[in-house]
């Protein structure tokens, strides 16, 4: 316990530096409104570059990241960043004690600072964001020793883990199935957005005086389907001649400066902005002044098991999405999305434009997404499920753990 009496708890996460990374922070802030004493531990990235900063009360411990291409790189990337993340926590720990630590995957390595901090009697929180072994095979499909090493890894990830987070009712089948974690041991926490934070004010300034605007909003690396929406824009000004729509392409990733230069090749760049990334009042803007939204996520063995956080601020904005025919797709946005053949541009293309022709059938159809958002999918309804899984978590009822952890770990509340 902290000097305030609050219980403390540590985070760490590999992915993206937070608060940019959404998920996260909205957890952290419940999290800290809850009572618990907050500290993550996160790569540097872009804005966010000071090694130690408190917001909102939420310590935050930065750390310098590797820039990786190829497998050998990958594996370089994450060992520099496992070795930051154990020495960071050594130092929360000498501060704080912490009682939980959480760690957010990818990549599932950083189990072993968990199993570290479970011999001090530290419980373990696994936050299943991606699934490792399928983007694997969609980045490395030949590399079938890399596969098996991370099977192996999720599974003992799933072992040590005292409580998961899934991220959807997949990720609860693949925690059951692969993990063979417990019914009652796993909490389904979807990102949704917190209506309370949202801000719905239009700015036309930013359709630059054109008819309408079409909005996506993510990640931009190879398995998020940026290209495929170049393809759709590009059929629609160039094969199908129309001019009268702006396409914001909101966010950040290894592949912006080649989508940069394949829109300037097509000729694209008076009727597509990629702004960078884009947070709070900045991304509010965007999203309420929007016509249409997309989600270009192709299908594959990856993204038909994936929510997608888009999916759901867009349809907080009563926005009419289009996407690609997934499985968690249609689960996040039902009837508030068209479905496009699966990773087909031109179709996807007709859709937007199906959209684009017609306000009366943007309006039925956001209205849609913004009922769904009214009717759970918020994060007022999503954060009872995490503090639910943190007081399970803290349970003193007994939790099967690895061999090794049950024999060396000492009387709760053991020093460091």
């Amino acid at each position: 316990m902290t000097r305030s009496g609050k219980i403390p708890i540590c985070i760490i996460v590999e992915n993206l530096a937070v608060p940019a990374d959404r998920r996260v922070w909205q957890e952290a802030n419940a999290l800290a409104e809850a009572g618990y004493s907050v500290s993550i531990i996160c790569p540097k990235g872009r804005g966010y570059d000071r090694s130690r900063e408190t917001l909102n009360g939420i310590e935050i411990y930065r750390h310098s990241t590797l820039n990786s291409v190829g497998v050998i790189g990958h594996i370089f990337e994450y060992a520099w960043a496992l070795t930051f993340e154990f020495l960071l926590a050594l130092r929360v720990y000498a501060r704080t004690r912490f009682r939980i630590l959480q760690a957010c995957n990818p990549p599932d390595s950083i189990f072993l600072i968990a199993l570290f901090f479970k011999l001090f009697g530290v419980r373990f929180i696994f936050d299943h964001h991606d699934l490792v072994p399928e983007l694997c095979r969609v980045r490395f499909a030949r590399h079938t020793l890399l596969y098996r090493l991370v099977c192996l890894v999720e599974r003992l990830t799933f072992r040590a883990a005292d409580v998961t987070i899934a991220t959807n009712e997949s990720f609860r089948e693949i925690a059951a199935g692969r993990g063979g974690v417990p019914s009652d041991r796993t909490f389904v926490v979807q990102t949704c957005p917190d209506l309370a934070k949202l801000r719905f004010t239009p700015q036309p300034g930013l359709k630059e005086g054109l008819t309408h605007l079409v909005a996506y909003v993510g990640i931009m690396e190879p398995q998020d389907g940026v290209d495929l929406l170049l393809d759709s824009i590009d059929h629609m000004v160039n094969r199908t001649a129309r001019r009268d729509t702006l396409f914001a392409l909101i966010g950040w990733g290894t592949e912006l400066p080649r989508l940069q230069a394949r829109a300037a090749q097509r000729g694209l760049e008076p009727w597509i902005r990629f702004t960078g990334p884009l947070y709070g009042d900045d991304l509010w803007a965007y999203l309420a002044t929007a016509d249409v939204a997309v989600a270009p996520d192709p299908f594959n063995e990856l993204n038909d098991k994936l929510s997608m956080i888009k999916i759901f601020e867009y349809m907080a904005f009563g926005l009419p999405v289009v996407q690609y025919d997934r499985v968690e797709g249609r689960r996040s946005a039902g009837d508030a999305a068209l479905y496009a053949r699966n990773n087909d541009p031109v179709d996807f293309a007709g859709h937007m434009g199906q959209l684009l022709d017609s306000e009366s059938l943007r309006q039925q159809i956001g209205a849609r997404g913004r009922e769904r958002t009214l009717a759970g999918m918020n994060w007022n309804s999503e954060k009872a499920k995490l503090l639910a899984a943190y007081e399970t978590a803290l349970s003193p009822e007994p939790v099967d753990e690895p061999l090794i952890v049950r024999a060396a770990k000492p009387e709760p509340g053991g020093k460091l």
